[in-house]
């Protein structure tokens, strides 16, 4: 049932349309001039977030991104579609000795400028809207 909207999205694949979330460069590491990763700090902010814990690494984090997208496109409060920001952020879980990764991943989306006061709530109860403090990521 998303392939309509993942179709118009694709079609229509203007990068005017993404809101880049604000952040701060903190570091950018290339090798042979391509770039690697960037290290980066977003300030605080809300964002909707699920947590997926699939069989699969990968299960988890496309499952979680479909939900998402569903919420996006017009499965809120509001009914309508909220618009997309990039990136969309995957969180990867460790045990508690921080030695190994879990099979749980946490696939949130920075809800834009416009909802941050007042977020459509989700008709989906796994997703929830959670206000977080300045946060580092890492985005290739």
């Amino acid at each position: 049932d998303m392939a309509e909207p993942i179709q118009q999205l694709t079609r229509n694949n203007n990068p005017q349309e993404r809101q880049s979330i604000p952040f701060t460069l903190i570091q950018r590491k290339e090798k042979l001039g391509d770039l690697l990763y960037e290290k980066r700090q977003y300030g605080k902010a809300k964002w909707a977030c699920i947590r997926m814990k699939e069989k699969q690494y990968e299960q988890s984090i496309c499952l979680g991104f479909m939900k998402l997208m569903r919420y996006i496109c017009e499965q809120n409060s509001s009914g309508l579609y909220l618009g997309i920001t990039v990136p969309i952020v995957t969180i990867v879980h460790t045990n508690e000795a921080q030695s190994a990764m879990t099979q749980a991943v946490t696939v949130a989306y920075y809800l834009p400028e416009v909802l941050q006061d007042e977020p459509p709530h989700p008709f989906d109860s796994d997703i929830i809207i959670e206000e977080w403090p300045a946060t580092i990521v890492y985005s290739r």
